[in-house]
Formats: structure tokens, sequence, C-alpha cells
């Protein structure tokens, strides 16, 4: 066994060590997808009080009904009971886990070195772990107090005011929360008590702690009491203005990507028939056996992926990105932003100079590696499997959502994208994930992995390895089974079309449609 070799096999452990440590440290992260489920939320609690110019509602109720649903409020409250239930839960877990983290006896001295050798034995990963708990008990205990403010209106809209006021005074008599949630819940307690009570700051508190439809309420029930008209006019327009735009808005992200759906169901039905009746002539059947002349070994492979891709990501860019000029905390958005494009462009930039060194050797490459072909069907077959691929992930999605019940971690990039209003921070954001990401990836998942992989395993075979390897490559747990299922039809649409510009398409437009969703959610929210 050579040097090299043998240095590769050691590098290949840490890798696989440092990736495992990743997605179970994710295990203990909440899931982005239950805070999206409270926007959305958000969005029709505020929709649903619109009401036409001319007050005829009958008109529009069946539109209302499809968008909304035919009871938002009962629907609403039973999303914030569940979305209480599970951050309790996972409040107690990251409890436990940390308690459990810092009454284990450290082996190793505390004093973190700048370049570990083994950063996931180290005792600085264990700082960080205890760091995250940390952080995410912080958060849920954020969280929880939010949720019960708002869930007490919730039940005071359906009538159910002494439930709203038992939800309000358990939340006053808490002791670890920030005294505004306190204060905040004896205002609502205080406008739905018989009589009610009015405190000094009730406006101010309200403006504080609440926001969309939740502050309209409260307010609304704030100026009734003081019989201020004007007041309760102005706020009337205003929140008529919200909810026409939040109606808008619902119907784009709900209808838009439900008949781009339909349109995937019927074309993957189409394509699956055709596979079946006309066999190995059918679109599906195009080169499905057919792999590349692959001039390397499983050698070259591990140096490129562990080498280029892991140990860049995990060692070599954070250390580059520690001694850089970057505020750390970002003390905004657009640094947050600019913090995650020059990241990732240098593990990109890493990842595919690893890549040409290491394939250097074997130039001229055979005609069909890294194909880049402006004409043919690439369009077709990346908007195709665009389509296509949106109900499948839908499906494994919801599936995956009942799996991991909350947990399992999310692509931070989704919660700063859900939350920045900034253009400029957003316009960054899309270029690392709709511009930055479908090039590299696809260059090193599908250009480079997939087709290497047909040296060993058929081309099925390497479509699911290459599709595994690129849901684990993004570190989150809860993630792994959409990623592996939108991965697989990258694979088919490359495999197919033998061009990267399919695969790159699909994969920008599925980034550029997540992101655009969550503008739209995050500016309905406010």
């Amino acid at each position: 066994m050579t040097l090299k070799r043998l240095g590769l096999i050691i590098l290949t452990l840490v890798a696989i060590l440092l990736v495992g440590l990743s997605l179970l440290s994710s295990w203990q992260e909440p899931q982005f997808q239950s805070r999206l489920e409270l926007y959305q939320t958000n969005i029709v609690l505020q929709a649903a009080s619109w009401e036409p110019l001319d007050g005829n509602s009958a008109n529009f109720k069946p539109l209302q009904d499809a968008l909304l649903g035919v009871k938002p409020l009962e629907s609403a409250t039973e999303q914030y009971q569940e979305a209480r239930k599970s951050a309790q839960t996972n409040l107690e877990k990251a409890k436990k886990q940390l308690a459990q983290l810092q009454s284990e006896p450290a082996t190793t001295p505390t004093t973190p070195k700048p370049q570990p050798e083994l950063p996931p034995v180290t005792n600085t990963s264990r700082q960080e772990q205890q760091q995250k708990l940390q952080q995410s008990v912080k958060q849920l205990q954020k969280l929880i107090p939010e949720l019960d403010l708002r869930l007490g209106i919730l039940q005071a809209q359906q009538g159910k005011i002494e439930t709203a006021q038992k939800t309000w005074s358990q939340l006053q008599q808490r002791s670890d929360i920030n005294p505004e949630f306190e204060k905040a819940a004896a205002v609502l307690a205080g406008l739905r008590s018989d009589p009610p009570r009015i405190f000094p700051s009730s406006e101010q508190l309200i403006q504080n702690n609440l926001d969309g439809w939740f502050r309209y309420i409260a307010l609304s029930e704030l100026y009734q009491l003081q019989e201020r008209q004007d007041a309760l006019a102005d706020l009337e327009a205003v929140q008529q203005e919200a909810a026409e735009q939040a109606l808008l808005k619902l119907a784009i992200i709900g209808s838009v990507p439900a008949l781009t759906a339909f349109l995937g169901l019927g074309l993957l039905i189409f394509l699956v028939g055709q596979r079946l009746i006309q066999g190995k002539t059918a679109l599906l059947a195009q080169n499905s056996d057919v792999g590349w002349s692959t001039p390397w070994d499983g050698e070259t492979i591990l140096q490129v992926f562990v080498v280029g891709f892991f140990l860049m990501g995990q060692l070599l860019v954070p250390i580059v990105i520690s001694v850089l000029p970057i505020p750390r905390p970002a003390p905004n958005v657009r640094i947050q932003a600019l913090y995650v494009l020059v990241s990732y462009l240098l593990v990109a930039f890493g990842a595919l100079s690893v890549l040409y060194l290491s394939i250097k050797r074997f130039f001229p490459l055979p005609d069909d590696w890294f194909r880049f072909r402006l004409g043919g069907k690439w369009f077709l077959w990346g908007l195709g499997g665009y389509c296509v691929a949106l109900p499948i992930v839908v499906v494994v999605s919801l599936i995956n959502q009942q799996l991991w019940r909350g947990q399992g971690g999310s692509n931070p990039l989704l919660q700063l994208a859900l939350e920045s209003q900034d253009t400029v921070a957003l316009g960054i954001f899309f270029s690392t994930a709709a511009i930055a990401a479908p090039i590299f990836e696809e260059l090193l998942f599908r250009g480079f992995l997939l087709p290497s992989l047909t040296r060993y395993l058929p081309v099925w075979g390497s479509i699911l390895a290459s599709a595994f390897l690129f849901a684990a490559a993004h570190l989150s747990l809860s993630e792994i089974l959409p990623l592996f299922a939108l991965g697989i039809v990258l694979g088919i649409v490359y495999t197919r079309s033998r061009n990267l510009l399919a695969p790159m398409l699909l994969h920008s437009l599925w980034n550029s449609g997540t992101l655009l969703s969550l503008f739209v959610l995050g500016s309905t929210s406010k």
C-alpha cells in the first residue's frame, strides 16, 4: 500500500466521521418546516379578514374557501397547538441533552487548538455542540411564550374566553420568560376580562410583541374599548390593504406550485406509461443503460470528494473564513448573506481545483464528459424535470415531516431568506442559491461523481449513490429524504439528456422557487 493511498484512507475515515457528527448534531436542531408552516398560517389569518368593497362576500366565498380552508381559525388553532407541543417537547429534549453534556467529564484539555488534527473528537466540537444546544434552548424559550400569546388570541376569537384567559394566566405565572411577554399577556387578558381592564402601556406592548393579524385583533379590541373611532377606522383600512395583499400572495404561492405539480404529475404518468408501453424506445429509457468511459479509478473519486469537498468545506474553508475581516457575529443580514456567499465560493473553488488537478493527467477526456451544449432539448429536460420533481419531493417531504416531528435541522439560508426583506441581501442569497449552487453542485455530483460511478455500478445504481451523497453533503438529517428524491430526478435528467445544462436549470429553478416563496411568506408576515 502506497503512502498516498494510506493517507487517503485515513482522510476518508476522518471525512466520514466529520459528516456523521454533523448529521447527528443537526438532529438536535429545530426543523425549519415547522416555522415555515406558522408563517403560512399567519398569511391565511391575515387573508381571512379581507372584505370586498361592495360588502358582498358571498360571491368570493368559494375562492376564499379554496385558498384559506372552510374554518381558518380552527385550523390555525390546531397548527399553533401542535407547534406549541412540539416546541415544548424539543425544549425538554434540548435541556436534557445539555445537562448530559455538561455532566460528562472532559477527557481532553478545554483550550481549543487553532488547527486540530481530528476536530470531531476534540473538546472544540464538544464546546460547539454545547453552544448549539444553549442557542436552541434560548430560541425555544423565546418561541413558546410567543406561541402562547397568539394561541390565546385564537381561542378568544372563537369565543373560548375562559380557555384564552387560562393560556394567558399560565404565561404570566412563568418565571423563565422575558418580562415583556408577561406584561403583554396581562394586557390581552385585561382586554377580555369582565369588566375589561386597560393598562397605560397596552398599545405599546401590543405593538412590540404582536404582528400581522394578531396585532390587528388586539389593537381593534383596545380601540373599541377606548372608543377611539378614528384610530379604529385607520386600523381597519390598513388591515384591509394587508389582507388584500395576503390573499393575492397566498394565491401566488398556492396556485403556481399547485399548477406546476399538477402538470408534473401528468408528465410523470405519461413518461411512466410510455416506458411501460414502448419499452426501450421511450424517453425515460434513453441512455438509461449507457454508462461513461471512466479513465480513472475509485482512488481518484475518493480524492476529489474527500479532499476537495468534505475536508475543504469542513476544515480548510472555516479556517480561511476565520481570518477574513468579516465581523462575527454578523451585524446585519447583508453581512450574513455575504458571509454565506464567500464561504460557498471558497468551498466551490477549492473542490473544483482539486477536481481539475486530480483528472488533469487524463486529458483529453471523452466527448461525453462535462458536456455543455446549447442545442438540443436540454431546456425541456430541465423544465420538465422541475415539474416532475415538485410532486415527488412534496410527497416525500410530507412523509419526512411525520418522521422527524420538527427536529433534524435545516439549511440556515432558508431562515435568513424568510426573515430578510433587504433587497441587496436577497440578491446575494439568490446569487448563492440559484446561480452558484446549481453550477458547482451539478458539476461535482452529476458532472463528475455520477459518471465516475458507472465504472463500478449500473447507471441506475450510480444515480441512487450520487443522489444519496448529494443529500448527505447538505449535512441536515431532516433534508436527506427530500434531497435524495430531488437528486434522483437530477440524475435521471442528466443521464437521459447527457447535457449538464439540463440538471443545472432544474436545480436553479428549484432553488429560485424556494427563495421566492420564502420572500413572499416573509413579506406578508410583517
